[in-house]
């Protein structure tokens, strides 16, 4: 799926809400280019949604769809003065009725593995982690050996 214009993104939001809530959506929506953690979300004190771009274009339609229905049932009952919050049981039976998820797949490019591995001098434990650690600082949980570093 291409990267659609602010047009676009209000069309299908707009159709989206009317073919699966029976209303139509007048409020603002706008991609954030931010949003690293999250595939949207919805702003109650500017009634404005906020979606990842990455889900658009990395992801199938459907996964960028599902958000787009997910962020549409936090507006709806945000309108409706009844509970909008992911705890909410009015929130929950929503989710339910339209068939939208209630979490987001994770982004093929966010899926990173390790890039440091450490070796124990003594036992010869690996460990990989995803962030560096200080070797004259940390030391083997096994046998409190010297650790090492590989390169990944």
């Amino acid at each position: 799926m291409t990267l659609l214009d602010d047009e676009e993104l209000y069309q299908l939001v707009n159709d989206l809400s009317e073919t699966c809530f029976n209303k139509s959506f007048q409020h603002d929506v706008r991609f954030n280019h931010r949003l690293r953690t999250t595939g949207g979300r919805y702003i109650p004190a500017k009634r404005l949604i906020e979606l990842n771009p990455k889900y658009a274009t990395e992801m199938d339609g459907s996964e960028f769809i599902g958000i787009i229905k997910h962020e549409l049932c936090h507006y709806h009952l945000h309108i409706e003065g009844k509970g909008y919050k992911h705890r909410d049981k009015d929130f929950r039976k929503l989710l339910k009725e339209t068939g939208s998820p209630r979490h987001c797949s994770p982004l093929p490019s966010e899926k990173k593995g390790y890039n440091h591995v450490y070796t124990c001098e003594k036992c010869q434990h690996i460990y990989k982690r995803k962030r560096r650690i200080d070797v004259k600082k940390y030391r083997c949980g096994r046998c409190h050996g010297e650790l090492g570093y590989n390169s990944s």
